[in-house]
């Protein structure tokens, strides 16, 4: 639909969106193009951080995904890394549209300190979070389901309740799960 810079170059505060959000080089773009059944919708870089605005994809006129700027080790200086924060920090907190967020985690490395960060913000903010444990396939499933109940166990200890699952764009393993959660989330309560 648009890339936007900021906030104000954003489309119309209407119907919902659903962000993805995570860390640079976690899925985001893959997990976005697998879910839309499309190739190619979101870029995908074996560079992190070339997300660098807020994309917005229109999936009908009152539904949007809107994929945030990557976190983590992105090679840009620390003056975009601040203007990329700023930005998503003011569309988490101004955007009325905002309904749910994904969070993309590689299944090898979850729970990175912003994943933290994310979590808390959501439960604080009381907003519907969905962790998607991407990038199973590079673990047998055995590695993978032990990741899997490991984050869930670390948060429900500190009383932390989101849904989270494994999910592969390579494999395309997962979407049906997902797909359950989004639609959920884009229910409109007149229909």
């Amino acid at each position: 639909m648009l890339s936007a810079s900021q906030l104000s170059e954003a489309p119309e505060d209407q119907g919902k969106e659903i962000a993805f959000a995570g860390r640079s080089n976690a899925g985001k773009s893959s997990a976005i193009n697998t879910l839309t059944r499309q190739n190619a919708l979101a870029r995908i870089s074996k560079t992190p951080g070339r997300t660098q605005l807020l994309n917005f994809f229109e999936i009908d006129e009152q539904r949007k995904f809107v994929d945030l700027p990557g976190y983590g080790y992105a090679k840009v200086p620390l003056s975009v890394k601040k203007k990329w924060h700023k930005m998503m920090e003011t569309y988490l907190h101004q955007r009325d549209a905002l309904c749910g967020i994904v969070l993309v985690m590689d299944v090898r490395h979850p729970l990175t300190e912003f994943d933290l960060q994310m979590i808390e913000w959501c439960v604080y903010s009381e907003l519907p979070l969905h962790i998607l444990l991407t990038k199973a396939d590079k673990l047998n499933y055995g590695a993978a389901k032990n990741t899997l109940l490991k984050v869930q166990r670390e948060l429900e200890a500190v009383n932390i309740a989101v849904t989270l699952q494994l999910f592969s764009s390579l494999k395309k393993t997962g979407i049906d799960e997902v797909h359950d959660v989004l639609d959920q989330w884009f229910e409109f309560e007149n229909e």
